[in-house]
């Protein structure tokens, strides 16, 4: 009997199964995958060490993640996937299998159909093995958990960037609003709303950090496709609103802001927070905004104490 393919090993399969240009919930597609490689009825009904599904399961849907994030996979609807022109392609170019360097290189090419892959920079990047020599067999236990971890925060991270670009502009401004609230800002009896679409001004949200509302923060959220750059002249804009208000304020994009606009928020009396797409994804993971526990480890030591 052959070893289950990891992760990576799953993702040219996968998309042969994809190749007719179906669209496919996972479910069905997983079985149709293990059966594209061989696996056995003891590799199918084989558990995650946490019990919590199926590794295969977990495998396959790892490579679907990170095809989704190249462009090699589309997702029409939640949960159902279909083939692109660039998956077509990677079957062309690898048809014993690849490596998620091997596809990372493609993206980096910017003639090829293949995106390139953009992790989350808000956060202690932990290096994998794809991106460090280091093998993971030389890495601690906990060393590997944190790896793990880290991985599955870049891959929810693109995720994030992508439903809230695809929502409405009032969505993602409440969006902001719920993630500054679970900040901390706005205190035990503050509060904070969205304004006006109609008439904001150039302000997008407020939170009042004190039930009478005499200390505010006031918000500008602009909901930008990644190829689109918050720019100097939307930040003066933003300072321009502010004027007569407050002398500070919070900018928050999905996508980045150019280098004119960072320069400006440095120079201007009125203190700007800038919070682009990366950092913006990173601190919904870290206050759970968007997002929920899915699963939670307890890592134990020896209690000293126990044995004085």
């Amino acid at each position: 009997m052959t070893d289950m393919p990891n992760w990576e090993g799953f993702m040219i399969p996968t998309l042969r199964v994809m190749s007719d240009g179906a669209v496919r919930h996972w479910r069905e597609f997983q079985p149709m995958t293990a059966d594209e490689v061989g696996l056995t009825d003891g590799q199918r009904r084989e558990m995650l060490p946490s019990g919590s599904g199926e590794r295969y399961k977990n495998r396959i849907g790892w490579g679907v993640s990170f095809l989704t994030n190249v462009g090699a996979l589309t997702r029409p609807k939640r949960g159902h996937y279909q083939i692109t022109d660039a998956g077509k392609q990677l079957i062309e170019l690898f048809p014993n299998g690849a490596k998620e360097r091997d596809i990372k290189a493609l993206g980096a090419d910017p003639s090829s159909p293949i995106r390139e892959y953009v992790a989350s920079t808000d956060r202690k990047t932990v290096e994998s093995e794809t991106t460090n020599p280091v093998k993971e067999s030389s890495m601690t236990p906990t060393e590997q958990v944190q790896s793990g971890v880290a991985r599955i925060h870049e891959e929810i991270a693109i995720e994030l960037l992508k439903r809230l670009q695809d929502k409405d502009p009032g969505f993602f401004e409440q969006a902001v609003v719920d993630l500054l609230l679970a900040m901390g800002y706005g205190g035990t009896t503050g509060a904070g709303n969205v304004t006006q679409l109609s008439n904001d001004g150039g302000i997008d949200g407020v939170i009042d950090q004190d039930v009478l509302g005499l200390n505010r923060v006031y918000i500008q959220a602009k909901r930008y496709k990644g190829e689109n750059t918050v720019g100097r002249p939307d930040l003066q804009a933003f300072v321009g609103a502010l004027s007569g208000k407050a002398d500070s304020g919070v900018f928050i994009t999905t996508s980045r802001f150019s280098d004119g606009a960072r320069l400006y928020a440095e120079n201007v009396p009125t203190r700007i927070i800038l919070i682009d797409g990366a950092r913006l994804t990173g601190l919904m993971i870290r206050y759970g905004v968007g997002v929920q526990a899915k699963e939670t480890y307890k890592v134990v030591e020896i209690d000293e104490d126990f044995f004085a």
